[in-house]
């Protein structure tokens, strides 16, 4: 019934053709088990859920076929792309099975510098505050604070606070930071935590489509024009070999419009030969939209009725927030 009558408020929103929007779901991790320090990822079970009422009340397409709609002002009505970010290894052993369960296309976009064994510095951090011990984590010998761990809301706190602290830092300044709270913390981080290549492999055979995502998930809008290429066109370059065929989406890492990435970051991109790239920023493409900065928006309620009523009001939101680009250095590019 709920899936019925948000098709009927969705149409009023979301018709087809040249007045249609496309909404973009972004997600991380999919867990086994609610996890009180990573409360914006669901479960397996609250996924499934979420994802079955998805496909009755949207017309889910693969995200190519979503940016193509966009430039064409073709999309079908209530449309939506599914994704996910950084290559996390459930991925492939949650996520994807429930997907194709379920008979849904998904994206993964895929930081490759953190395959085989790596580990990004949020979830380094995350498993430090998760793993210390004792009632306070003093960090103040490396600039980062003293904070209180006596309960989750706490260690939550701790996280966001450490995070940004060190988030926009150069990616081995970064690095180097999260695994020095580990220590201070006495905590060992699993090492286990992302895809290996062979699983990215296995999602390509299965019929999920890849992307790119850089090596390292800097802020691109931090870097100069040379190493922001690099991580753009090396990351590419192994996501394809792992695929074994052309790569032709990307993710801005982190992606809000101005502070993550820049017009000359997207300018990269374009030149990079991607057909399209998706920020952070929330809202739904239309027909005219950037195809190089669509909005993604992903509503981190279990309840049903209220996941439907975020849907519902950023479909109908106004523009997102997007970057002025010059494309005519690259008008030939499609």
């Amino acid at each position: 019934m709920l899936a019925s009558l948000a098709r009927l408020g969705l149409d009023m929103v979301l018709p087809a053709g040249a007045e249609a929007r496309l909404s973009v779901l972004g997600y991380h991790r999919v867990l086994p088990a609610p996890d009180p320090l990573l409360s914006s990822d669901p479960c397996a079970e609250v996924f499934e859920r979420t994802m079955q009422w998805v496909k009755q009340a949207f017309n889910v397409i693969p995200l190519s076929d979503g940016i193509a709609g966009v430039r064409s002002g073709q999309l079908p009505r209530r449309a939506l792309a599914i994704t996910f970010d950084d290559g996390y290894a459930n991925n492939e052993t949650l996520a994807a099975p429930i997907l194709s369960r379920l008979g849904l296309h998904a994206t993964f976009f895929v930081a490759t510098g953190y395959l085989d064994g790596g580990r990004m510095f949020n979830d380094t951090i995350v498993e430090a505050v998760r793993g210390a011990h004792g009632g306070r984590l003093d960090l103040t010998r490396l600039g980062l604070g003293s904070h209180a761990l006596g309960s989750d809301d706490e260690r939550r706190r701790a996280i966001a606070s450490i995070l940004a602290a060190i988030k926009y830092k150069p990616v081995a300044e970064r690095a180097a930071l999260a695994e020095q709270v580990a220590d201070a913390a006495q905590v060992d981080p699993p090492g286990d935590l992302m895809m290996s290549s062979e699983q990215v492999t296995r999602l390509a055979r299965r019929g999920f489509a890849l992307g790119g995502h850089t090596v390292n998930h800097p802020i691109l809008a931090r870097l100069g024009e040379r190493d922001a290429r690099r991580e753009i066109e090396s990351g590419r370059r192994r996501v394809e070999e792992l695929a074994a065929g052309h790569v032709d989406l990307f993710a801005y890492p982190n992606g809000a419009p101005g502070r993550d990435y820049s017009a000359e970051t997207v300018r990269l991109v374009r030149e990079a030969g991607f057909a399209g790239a998706v920020s952070s920023s929330p809202g739904a493409a239309r027909f005219g939209s950037d195809p190089f900065q669509i909005p993604r928006f992903t509503p981190w309620d279990a309840d049903p009725v209220r996941f439907a009523m975020r849907m519902w009001n950023n479909a109908i939101r106004v523009e997102p927030r997007l970057l002025p680009v010059d494309v005519t250095t690259t008008a030939g590019m499609q």
